[in-house]
């Protein structure tokens, strides 16, 4: 079996694992119930919930009620840093969890699951992707933050889709080569924009890779009037077709910054809760997949980021279950990259 083959493999295992997890259904009973106990606890425990856009809407709303933080994952990175509380519990997927680690490592790291991963992060393990860095010792190592601590720990840069773009220019006009890691479909995107060739690894986003082209456009046949949405982790004819390429935040901004009143989103659609918020008096519509019911793999909605839920956010603060921990000799060396991109950004005044 070849290591790419193998590689497939493994994220399949772990999307079935995840769709076989997910919390189960509550009444509203059952939701106020749970977020009465989680802001108790969040309280007992000197505790503040950091959350992804792609988490549902009812861990954002517990996540707003109680002064935390929804956001992409720049701002989470940042937001762990700066707050007073003791112990942050991260509702996104795992690398999320170990990066606020990394930038914390005074704070206790909660996750209301470990099992959550990324597809992405399943995609570049560290072993192989460590042989393929030695392989071009002359090229300085860019990994998006979609990846695991120990490749952090590799790479000289860490950068997240708003500022990739800046970044990969910033090292060209100092003459570098560059190792593009590991999404393949935002690492053409920053190559056509900047117009500076990478080598690149070749993973992707399960949720995004599923859009396509020729749906978004029938889509668009219905709603004429509707503005396309994308994120660049989405395949080169998705972007092709946008309106607007960006970030999770620079979607939301988007959406309620044009005078459209629809939209088609090709990106998770957990991100409808903050752009509704955004544009209440706006419509938006998940842009189709590849598939749907039991013939696609997301829907439009990663199955690892679903399995955050209140019940576990509820049991890993009851318990200190879920608990992040890394190595502090990985820690110290995947921070020098991220305090890099932080540092960046702020000469960006993002």
């Amino acid at each position: 079996m070849s290591a790419a083959n193998s590689l497939k493999d493994r994220i399949m295992i772990q999307e079935h694992f995840a769709h076989e997890h997910l919390p189960s259904a509550l009444n509203q009973s059952e939701i106020d119930s749970h977020k009465a106990r989680i802001k108790f606890l969040l309280k007992e425990h000197d505790a503040c919930l950091v959350s992804h856009y792609y988490t549902d809407a009812v861990v954002q709303e517990i996540t707003e009620e109680t002064g935390g933080c929804i956001s992409d994952s720049l701002e989470m990175a940042r937001f762990g840093s700066v707050r007073p509380e003791q112990t942050l519990v991260v509702a996104g997927v795992k690398f999320m969890g170990e990066t606020a680690k990394i930038l914390s490592p005074e704070k206790r790291i909660l996750m209301p699951t470990l099992e959550a991963t990324c597809s992405l992060d399943i995609g570049c393990p560290i072993d192989e992707f460590s042989d393929f860095c030695d392989q071009h010792p002359d090229h300085v190592v860019v990994v998006y933050a979609n990846t695991s601590a120990a490749v952090k720990a590799r790479a000289d840069w860490v950068v997240t889709s708003s500022i990739a773009v800046q970044v990969v220019r910033h090292l060209e006009e100092q003459g570098k080569k560059i190792i593009w890691a590991p999404d393949q479909h935002l690492g053409n995107y920053v190559q056509k924009q900047t117009g500076i060739e990478m080598l690149m690894w070749h993973g992707s986003c399960i949720v995004h890779e599923e859009f396509q082209a020729k749906g978004i456009l029938d889509l668009r046949e219905i709603f004429p009037e509707a503005a396309i949405l994308v994120h660049p982790e989405s395949p080169a004819s998705v972007i092709e077709i946008a309106d607007v390429v960006g970030s999770t935040t620079q979607i939301i901004d988007a959406a309620a910054r044009m005078p459209n009143k629809k939209f088609i989103v090709a990106t998770d659609r957990g991100i409808f809760y903050k752009m509704q918020q955004a544009a209440p008096d706006k419509e938006f519509i998940a842009a189709p997949t590849g598939g749907s019911g039991a013939t696609c793999r997301s829907c439009a909605h990663c199955p690892w980021m679903a399995m955050n839920g209140l019940q576990n956010i509820v049991s890993s603060l009851e318990n200190y279950s879920n608990e992040v921990f890394v190595d502090e000799q990985l820690r110290v060396q995947a921070q020098m990259p991220l305090q890099r991109m932080l540092d960046f950004a702020k000469t960006l005044n993002v």
